[in-house]
């Protein structure tokens, strides 16, 4: 028999050793513990399926439950006569044949309770995402930790009420693989005078992360999350456990004149214990010397963990010997990394300025491509104007540096927003993977191709890949959010959601997610007041209205449906280069206008309009497969014959 149980495995702690120098003693404590588990497991619906030795197994169909049974049998233990206790809990499928459980839920909670420490309470994400609202239940993070036969690293809590032990972090050594050869290069403080230079510490720190992701073996915590702390005095330790990395790389750059010190220190995130530290004082004009300097060093104070050899070769290029240059282009980069049509108009304006100093800059034109992608693949410029760029600069851009992973992830963004080219964007998208495995923009884009091409779990898995590289960035939680409701692993996409939320309480993206979450779960009702909010957050009247629309479309409020539709109309008319068809596609949808609704999605493909692939997939969409629209939309996009030959 088969069932989902929150499964319980306690330990008594130096059972053995005791019975060797008082056997009376220890058998009273072992009496003693299972007079406790028999009357706390039964007290919350539990079930003791056996008992070994020193310890027991039990299971719960409530993870709550299970966690305050733990509580209260630790609580029990921990007064005299003190027995010293490990507990873990982990919920997941099992088996149950003549009182024998099996499953891999069993072993992983076996993994968990032998992480503990006497005293503790340990329990994995998928117990944490049941009881995190609990008011009478309250958890601390561990960090992430590798088991024996285990393939993905799991985050690991402790229940921290009143007189439960919480041990740190180093406590647990040795216990288990801890991460190894796992980097994250935090933002370098800006020392200098003038505060404007902060553009320039933030570009040198991403030229040192992208440097550092090619030595091999090494996996580099992406720059979105790295710069979640910036400005932040979070402890070593801590960022060590929130990015699952063991050693993290920061600094600082103060620039004056033509004069530039920059400090680096190199810290093992277990203990804070600062492995490396160097001050360089040059000119500018060895800037890129000294980004490769610093690069090798760390490349090779790795080296013993690391199946490589010492590195010789140059990890940096010399992208330019125009400083002018160069500093258009980390200016570029400043605003490129704020994500907003607006910055990423400027990011143009300062790669293009580069370009124009120094004609040969390969990484210029990659990011001009990646900028241009941006604005063609929301919507926010004309997508035959924007693209016909992303194909000139991002080709300019291999044609001089045939390694540069921005230049194949643009152009893999132009095969697949608007040429349709499915396998040429497969093609680039993988290349820009392989050459930077922290660019999760490419990941982002090859999860779309996943999901256009039905091909649904390989699009939460690429994304899952992605979230280990780059855990804090919010794009990166949405591409997985929407990958596994596009799935139809709803509850999972929510408790990512939650998760998102936890950190971004305010944020309009995370609570459009929830919105969306709560309606494909058919609670339109509490999706239209999130997006409600949504709306009054955004302070835009005529932006933000898409998700509200289609909600009140599912509850048949049809005049505020319209009332939408008119003000995203408007606003179509008042920014004639951008293009709205899509939104107005899945209100008319959820109106059931269909023809509406086939109408605006023909206009995407006619002013290719890239994402109208990806919007079809739309779950509002899905039962719109049987109408031969539909058939002459996948005609139109190539997807026809193309999902034939890789089906």
């Amino acid at each position: 028999m088969r069932q989902l149980a929150a499964i319980m495995f306690s330990d008594m702690v130096g059972y053995t050793a005791l019975m060797q120098q008082n056997e009376q003693l220890a058998k009273e404590k072992r009496r003693r513990l299972k007079e406790v588990l028999e009357h706390s497991v039964s007290g919350y619906q539990g079930k003791i399926l056996q008992y070994y030795g020193d310890g027991a197994l039990s299971i719960f169909n409530s993870a709550i439950d299970s966690v305050h049974c733990a509580v209260a049998i630790q609580q029990t233990l921990l007064q005299e006569p003190k027995v010293e206790l490990r507990i873990g809990i982990h919920t997941g499928d099992i088996s149950i044949e003549e009182e024998t459980i099996y499953g891999n839920g069993v072993n992983l909670a076996s993994r968990v309770e032998s992480l503990a420490v006497p005293g503790s309470i340990f329990i994995s994400e998928k117990v944490f995402d049941e009881i995190r609202n609990q008011e009478n239940l309250s958890a601390r993070e561990m960090g992430y930790f590798e088991f024996k036969n285990v393939l993905k690293p799991i985050r690991i809590f402790a229940i921290d009420n009143k007189g439960l032990i919480v041990p740190s972090r180093d406590a647990l050594k040795g216990k288990t693989k801890e991460p190894t050869n796992r980097l994250a290069v935090l933002p370098f403080v800006n020392l200098s005078a003038d505060a404007e230079n902060e553009y320039f510490s933030d570009g040198i720190t991403e030229e040192l992360l992208n440097a550092l992701t090619k030595v091999d073996g090494l996996q580099v915590t992406s720059r979105t999350s790295a710069f979640a702390y910036k400005g932040k005095n979070t402890d070593i330790r801590e960022i060590g456990i929130q990015l699952n990395v063991d050693k993290i790389l920061e600094g600082s750059v103060r620039k004056a004149g033509n004069r530039v010190r920059i400090t680096a220190q190199l810290i093992n995130a277990a203990d804070g214990y600062h492995i490396w530290s160097e001050n360089y004082d040059r000119n500018l004009t060895d800037i890129f010397q000294v980004q490769d300097e610093i690069s090798s060093i760390i490349a090779n104070k790795l080296r013993e963990n690391l199946t490589t050899k010492e590195h010789e070769e140059t990890l940096v290029k010399v992208p330019t010997q125009n400083l002018e240059a160069y500093t258009l282009f980390l200016q570029g980069l400043h605003f490129y990394n704020k994500i907003t049509p607006k910055d990423a108009i400027k990011a143009i304006a300062c790669f293009e300025e580069a370009i124009a100093l120094e004609p040969d800059y390969a990484q210029a034109y990659a990011m001009a491509a990646a900028s241009y992608a941006f604005l063609g693949g929301t919507g926010q410029m004309q997508p035959k104007e924007a693209f016909e760029l992303v194909h000139t600069y991002s080709d300019k851009a291999l044609q001089l540096d045939s390694s540069l992973a921005g230049g194949y992830a643009a152009k893999g963004a132009a095969y697949l927003l608007y040429d349709w080219k499915w396998q040429q964007a497969y093609d680039a998208l993988l290349k820009a993977i392989e050459l930077n495995p922290a660019t999760t923009g490419a990941h982002q884009l090859l999860s779309f191709y996943y999901m256009i091409t039905g091909q649904k779990q390989e699009a939460v898995a690429i994304m899952e890949k992605a979230l280990q590289v780059d855990p804090l960035s919010l794009l990166v939680n949405k591409s997985l959010i929407d990958a596994y409701n596009n799935a139809g692993r709803t509850n999972e996409a929510s408790k990512q959601v939650d998760w998102l939320l936890d950190m971004h309480p305010q944020l309009p993206v995370a609570l459009e997610l929830k919105g969306w979450c709560a309606g494909v779960k058919g609670d339109w009702q509490q999706a239209a007041e999130i997006f409600e909010e949504v709306h009054r957050l955004i302070k835009h009247p005529l932006k933000g209205l898409t998700p509200l629309g289609c909600a009140y479309g599912k509850l048949g409020e049809a005049e505020k449906a319209l009332a939408c539709i008119r003000k995203i109309e408007q606003r179509q008319a008042e920014e004639p280069g951008v293009v709205l068809d899509a939104d107005l596609a899945m209100i008319w949808w959820s109106l059931g206008e269909k023809d509406k609704a086939f109408y605006h999605l023909f206009q995407c493909v006619e002013k290719r309009m890239g994402p109208v692939a990806i919007i079809m997939e739309h779950l509002l969409f899905k039962v719109a497969a049987d109408d031969p629209r539909y058939q002459q939309l996948k005609e139109k996009l190539n997807l026809v014959e193309y999902t034939q030959s890789i089906n």
